[in-house]
C-alpha cells in the first residue's frame, strides 16, 4: 500500500459518525455511509424513518423563478434519494409486515412504485396483462410485492380503527394530517378499483411454481450504474435474494384468503375460496417449517380465519367439520333451534366430548339472553343446566350453584326431565362401578333434599334408581328421610316403605296425570283416561291442569255431557288442540281435533258442528302460515268452506266470533271482493258486524279508482267507522250544582268497539284494503278543525270532508289508531312509499323532525333505487319538500334548506337566501355547495361570503359556479342532467345522515 493510499484510508476511518452542520440524510447521501449505518445494532434514526425522510426529500415540490410550485424535479439528487430508500427496504428484506407497521399508505405506495420503476415495469402497464413467467425474476417479484400490498391494504382498511384522542390543536399539524388522510383515501379508492386485477395477478402467481428473487442492496447498486456496464446480470436467475416457490405461494395464499374472506360479506361463495386458500396456507407452513426467513404468517390470525371459514361455509366435502358438536351447537344458537341444542347436550352426556368450560359458556350465553327478556329460554336454561349437572356428577365435579337455584321449586316436569337425563347419560350394561356409584349418590342426595314426598316417590320408583341402589341402601335412605321428616315437622307419620311405593295407587295416579298433561297423542290420552277412571270415579280429570282452557261458549256444552270419561276426553282433546293451534303446532292440533270430531259425531250433532268450525279455522291458520305466506292462493275447497261457514243457519250452535272475523279477513286478503259485495246473504250482513264491514271494504276497493258519483259505498263505510269512533256523552250534576260532561271512550252505538275494529284490521294483509282503511282514518284525523299539519294519504279524496257532529268523535283515539295502523302496515310492507309518507307526516305533526326526515327520505329511496333514478313527483310533492325544508330549518341545517328549495317546482329564493344568512348552521355548510345547481343561489353565496370576508368559502362557491355543466348557455337537457345528478348525490348524502 502506498503512503498516499494509507493516508486516504486513515482519513476515511477518522470521519465523525454524525456531521456537525448538515442533516443526517444529507450526510448519508453525500458520504455514502448508508450500509455502515444500517449495520449498527440499534441504528438511530431507525431504517423505516430513513425511508420516510429519503422519500419526503425526493418528493418535495420545487419553486420556479415566478414563485410557481412545480412537481419535484427528476434530477440526480432525487434519484439517489429514491435509490437510498429502496436500499433501506432491501436491507429489511422487503418484509411487508415490518413496512406496513411503520410506514403510512402514501409512503409505502411511493416506495413500491419506485421498486416497480427500477425493476423495469413500464408505467401505465396493467399488471394483469403481463405474463409473469416470461419476466425476469426480480421484475416478477416486484409486481407480486405491489399487488400483495394492494390486497393487504384493502383488507386492513376494512378493519375498525380506534380513534386516537387528539391533543392540543396545532394548525400546521392538522393540515398535514388532513392532507395525508385525503391522499390515503384517494390511494385506497384506486386500489379498490384495481382489486380484481390484483387478485388475478396473485392467482396467476400461484401457477408459477418457481423460485423468484427480490432486489438487494447490491443489485440496486448495479441498477444505478450506467446501463452498458451491467448488461444482464440483474436480470439473471441468480441476481438478488432468493425467495422459494413454497414461501411465495404461502404468502400469496394467505393474502388471497384474507381478501376473499372480506368480500364474502356480499358473496357467500367467496367464503369457500377463502377456506381453500387458508387451508392451503396451513399446509405450506407445515411443509416450510419454522426455519423460513422470508415467510412470516400470523398463525393465530390464520387459525381464526380457518375456524370462521369452517363455520360460515357449507362442509359437504368435509364431513368431519359438519358433524362436530361445536359446529352443530353454533348453528343451533344462531338459528334459535334450542330443541336440537338440548338434544346435542343430552347425547354428549354419554360421549363426554365437550369440555366443561365450553358447556358452561353456552349456558352463560343462554342465561344472558333470558335476562334480556326472552322468557321462552327459561326452560331451555333449566334443561341445559340439568345436562351440565349430570355431566359434572359423572366426571366427579362439584354441582354448580345454578342447578341449586333453578331447583329451588321443583315440580313434576323438572323431576321427569332430570330422570330422563340421568337414564340417558349412563349405560348400565357397560358403565363402570365408579360411574354407577356417582349416579346413585346424586339421586340419593336429591331425594334427601326434596320436601315434597310425591316428588321423592317419583325418583325412588324410577327404574334407574331401583337398579342403582341396593336393598339395604334404600332402607337406610328411608330411615334418613324419616328422621329428617320428624326434624322439620313435615309429618309425624313414618314414611311409607319403599317396597310399597310402586304398588301405591296415589303414585300411579300421579304418574298417569303427569303423562296426561304432557301427551299430545289423542289415542294415548284416551288410554290414560280409561286407566284413571278405572282407578277412581270421583275425580274430574279435565281440571288437573290450569293450562287447559276451552271457550265459555263451548265449555257449557261439553260439561253437560253426562258420561264422565267422554266429558273429560272431549274437554282435554279440545283444550290441547286449541293450545297447539295457539303455538302454531298445526300437525298435532289437526290430530287432536280429528279425534275429537270422530268422538262427538257419535252422540252430539251440535259438538260435531263446533269441531268442524274449529277445523276450518285451523285450516285457515295452516294455509296462511304455509302456502299463503309464499303468495299461493288457497284451494277452492277452503274458500267454499269459508263461505259455507258465513252462510250457516244451524240453530243453537255455539259460535266463536273470532272464526267469523278470520273468515272475513281471509276473503278480503284473497280478493274475494265479488262474493262479499254481491253474493253474501243480506241477513248475514245485518247480523254479523264483521261481514258488514268486510262487504263495505270490498265494495269500496272495487270502485277504486272511479268517478265521485260511484262512491256511495265509500260514504257508507265512512259513516260506519265514524260511528265506531264516536263517543256517547252524558251529563252529570256535581255537588256544587254544575253540570259536567262525561265522555264514554268506547261507544256502544257502532257495530263494534274500536278495539275490535283495530284487531280485525291487523288480520288484513291485502295492500289495497289496508291502504283504503288507512286513508279513511287519515281523512278522519284531518277533519278536525284545529289540526295544523294534515297527513297525506292515497285515495284520501274519496271520503267526505266534514262530519255533522264533530264533538262526538274521539279524535285522540283516532290519532292513536292511525299510528297503530301505519306501524302495522309497514310490518306487512316496509317499502310502500305511500305508507312511509304517512308515517313521516305523523312524525312531522308531532314535532319529531329528525324521524320525519328519515321516513320522507326512505319513501323517496324505495321508489328510486336509492335515488339512482328520479323520485316520482307524486312521492316528493311540493308539500313533502316544504315539510322537509321546515324539518331541516328547525334542526338548524340551513344549507340543506337552501338546497331543498331548488327541488320545488318554482325555486323558493326567499327561504333559501334567508337560510343561508344564518350563521349557526349545524350541517356541513360549504361541503354541500357541490349539490347546488341553481346559479342564482351560488351567486348569492359568493356575495355573502365576500361580504363576511370568508375567502375560503367564497372560493368554494366560485368553483361550484365555474362548473361547465351549469353554464346558462347549455342546452336544457344538459342543465336538467346536471340538476338530476346533484339531486341524486344530495339525497344519498341526506339518507346516510338520517338513516
Amino acid at each position: 500500500m502506498s503512503a498516499e493510499a494509507a493516508d486516504r484510508e486513515a482519513a476515511t476511518s477518522s470521519r465523525p459518525c454524525t456531521p456537525p452542520q448538515t442533516s443526517w440524510f444529507e450526510f448519508l447521501l453525500e458520504e455514502d455511509l448508508l450500509e455502515q449505518h444500517l449495520r449498527k445494532p440499534s441504528p438511530d434514526p431507525p431504517p423505516v424513518q430513513l425511508i420516510v425522510q429519503f422519500l419526503e426529500q425526493a418528493s418535495k415540490p420545487s419553486v420556479n423563478e415566478q414563485n410557481q410550485v412545480q412537481p419535484p424535479p427528476d434530477n440526480k439528487r432525487n434519484r439517489i434519494l429514491k435509490l437510498l430508500a429502496l436500499k433501506v427496504a432491501a436491507h429489511l428484506k422487503w418484509d411487508l409486515d415490518v413496512l406496513e407497521k411503520s410506514l403510512s399508505v402514501p409512503v409505502l405506495n411511493m416506495l413500491l412504485n419506485e421498486l416497480l420503476c427500477i425493476s423495469k415495469v413500464p408505467p401505465g402497464t396493467k399488471h394483469v396483462d403481463v405474463d409473469l413467467s416470461s419476466l425476469p425474476p426480480t421484475t416478477a417479484m416486484a409486481i407480486l410485492l405491489y399487488n400483495r400490498w394492494a390486497i393487504r391494504t384493502i383488507v386492513k382498511s376494512s378493519f375498525p380503527v380506534k380513534q386516537v384522542k387528539p391533543g392540543p390543536p396545532q394548525l400546521n399539524v392538522m393540515n398535514q394530517m388532513q392532507q395525508e388522510k385525503e391522499l390515503t383515501e384517494n390511494i385506497l379508492k384506486v386500489l379498490k378499483e384495481q382489486a380484481a386485477d390484483s387478485i388475478l395477478v396473485l392467482e396467476g402467481a400461484l401457477k408459477l411454481n418457481k423460485d423468484l428473487y427480490v432486489h438487494t442492496i447490491r443489485t440496486l447498486d448495479l441498477l444505478a450504474m450506467e446501463p452498458g456496464m451491467v448488461n444482464g446480470e440483474t436480470e439473471s436467475s441468480t441476481a438478488g435474494l432468493k425467495i422459494s416457490a413454497e414461501e411465495i405461494q404461502c404468502q400469496v395464499c394467505y393474502d388471497l384468503g384474507a381478501i376473499y374472506f372480506q368480500q364474502g360479506a356480499t358473496n357467500a361463495a367467496l367464503h369457500e375460496n377463502a377456506k381453500e386458500k387458508f387451508f392451503k396456507t396451513k399446509e405450506l407452513i407445515a411443509k416450510i417449517g419454522s426455519s423460513s426467513l422470508h415467510c412470516t404468517i400470523d398463525e393465530k390470525r390464520l387459525a381464526g380465519y380457518c375456524q370462521a371459514c369452517g363455520v360460515l361455509t357449507s362442509s359437504d366435502d368435509d364431513a368431519s367439520q359438519q358433524t362436530t358438536p361445536y359446529n352443530q351447537i353454533h348453528n343451533c344458537m344462531k338459528s334459535g333451534n334450542y330443541q336440537d341444542l338440548v338434544k346435542i347436550f343430552l347425547e354428549d352426556n354419554l360421549a363426554l366430548s365437550l369440555p366443561v368450560q365450553f358447556r358452561q359458556s353456552v349456558l352463560r350465553e343462554l342465561f344472558q339472553k333470558a335476562q334480556q327478556g326472552n322468557d321462552a329460554l327459561d326452560e331451555v336454561c333449566f334443561k341445559i343446566c340439568v345436562c351440565n349437572t349430570v355431566c359434572d356428577v359423572l366426571q366427579g365435579q362439584i354441582i354448580d350453584i345454578q342447578f341449586c337455584q333453578l331447583f329451588l321449586k321443583p315440580n313434576k316436569e323438572k323431576i321427569d326431565f332430570l330422570l330422563e337425563v340421568c337414564s340417558r347419560s349412563i349405560n348400565l350394561e357397560t358403565a363402570s362401578e365408579s360411574l354407577k356409584r356417582k349416579m346413585a349418590a346424586f339421586l340419593k342426595n336429591l331425594c334427601l333434599g326434596l320436601e315434597d314426598l310425591q316428588l321423592v316417590f317419583m325418583i325412588s320408583s324410577h327404574e334407574l334408581f331401583i337398579k342403582l341402589l341396593k336393598d339395604d341402601e334404600r332402607k337406610l335412605l328411608v330411615d334418613q328421610m324419616r328422621k329428617r321428616s320428624l326434624r322439620i315437622n313435615l309429618s309425624t307419620k313414618p314414611v311409607t316403605s319403599f317396597y310399597d311405593i310402586p304398588a301405591s295407587a296415589s303414585v300411579n295416579i300421579g304418574q298417569l296425570e303427569h303423562q296426561l298433561i304432557l301427551s299430545v297423542d289423542p289415542w294415548r290420552i284416551r288410554q290414560i283416561l280409561i286407566e284413571l277412571h278405572g282407578m277412581t270415579s270421583e275425580r274430574q280429570f279435565w281440571t288437573i291442569s290450569n293450562k287447559w282452557e276451552v271457550p265459555n261458549v263451548y265449555g257449557n256444552v261439553i260439561l253437560g255431557i253426562k258420561d264422565n270419561l267422554t266429558r273429560d276426553l272431549v274437554y282435554i282433546l279440545m283444550a290441547k288442540g286449541l293450545h297447539c293451534c295457539a303455538i302454531k303446532d298445526f300437525v298435532h292440533a289437526k290430530q287432536l281435533f280429528a279425534a275429537c270430531l270422530e268422538l262427538v259425531t257419535e252422540f252430539s250433532p251440535k259438538l260435531r258442528q263446533v269441531m268442524l268450525n274449529e277445523m276450518l279455522l285451523l285450516d285457515i291458520y295452516t294455509h296462511e302460515a304455509g302456502a299463503g305466506a309464499a303468495g299461493e292462493r288457497p284451494p277452492s275447497d277452503l274458500i267454499s268452506r269459508v263461505r259455507g261457514y258465513l252462510e250457516m243457519r244451524v240453530p243453537d250452535i255455539p259460535l266463536r266470533q273470532v272464526i267469523a272475523e278470520e273468515c272475513v279477513a281471509f276473503l278480503l286478503n284473497w280478493r274475494e271482493n265479488e262474493y262479499l259485495t254481491m253474493q253474501v246473504p243480506l241477513p248475514l250482513v245485518q247480523t254479523n258486524p264483521y261481514v258488514k264491514l268486510g262487504q263495505l271494504l270490498a265494495a269500496t276497493c272495487k270502485e277504486l279508482p272511479g268517478p265521485k258519483e260511484s262512491r256511495r259505498t265509500a260514504k257508507d263505510l265512512w259513516e260506519v267507522v265514524v260511528q265506531i269512533c264516536s263517543v256517547s256523552n252524558q251529563h252529570k250534576r256535581g255537588n256544587d250544582g254544575r253540570v259536567s260532561l262525561i265522555k264514554h271512550r268506547e261507544s256502544t252505538l257502532g257495530i263494534m268497539y274500536r278495539s275490535e275494529l283495530l284487531s280485525f284490521i291487523k288480520k288484513l294483509r291485502e295492500p289495497l284494503v289496508l291502504t283504503t282503511i288507512l286513508s279513511l282514518f287519515v281523512k278522519l284525523h284531518n277533519v278536525r278543525e284545529d289540526i295544523v299539519n294534515d297527513i297525506t294519504a292515497e285515495y284520501i279524496s274519496i271520503w267526505p270532508s266534514s262530519i255533522p257532529n264533530l264533538q262526538s268523535v274521539d279524535f285522540e283515539a283516532v290519532a292513536v289508531t292511525v299510528k297503530e295502523l301505519v306501524n302495522y302496515a309497514l310490518t306487512i310492507n316496509s317499502n310502500n312509499h305511500f305508507w312511509l309518507i304517512i308515517q313521516a307526516d305523523i312524525y312531522f305533526a308531532t314535532n319529531q323532525y329528525s324521524a320525519a326526515l328519515h321516513y320522507y327520505l326512505q319513501a323517496g329511496a324505495v321508489c328510486s333505487d336509492f335515488f339512482n333514478k328520479m323520485v316520482p313527483p307524486d312521492v316528493f310533492t311540493d308539500q313533502v319538500i316544504k315539510r322537509m325544508i321546515k324539518c331541516c330549518s328547525l334542526l338548524n341545517c340551513h344549507t340543506q334548506v337552501a338546497i331543498l328549495c331548488q327541488f320545488l317546482r318554482e325555486v323558493d329564493y326567499k327561504t333559501a337566501f334567508k337560510a343561508l344568512q344564518e350563521q349557526n348552521s349545524h350541517d356541513a355548510m360549504d361541503s354541500y355547495y357541490e349539490y347546488i345547481w341553481d346559479v342564482t343561489i351560488l351567486e348569492y353565496l359568493t356575495y355573502l361570503h365576500h361580504k363576511r370576508g370568508e375567502t375560503d368559502k367564497r372560493q368554494i362557491a366560485i368553483k361550484a359556479i365555474g362548473q361547465t355543466e351549469l353554464n346558462a348557455s347549455n342546452p336544457e337537457e344538459v342543465l336538467q342532467l346536471a340538476a338530476q345528478r346533484r339531486k341524486k348525490k344530495f339525497l344519498q348524502a341526506m339518507a346516510k345522515l338520517y338513516f
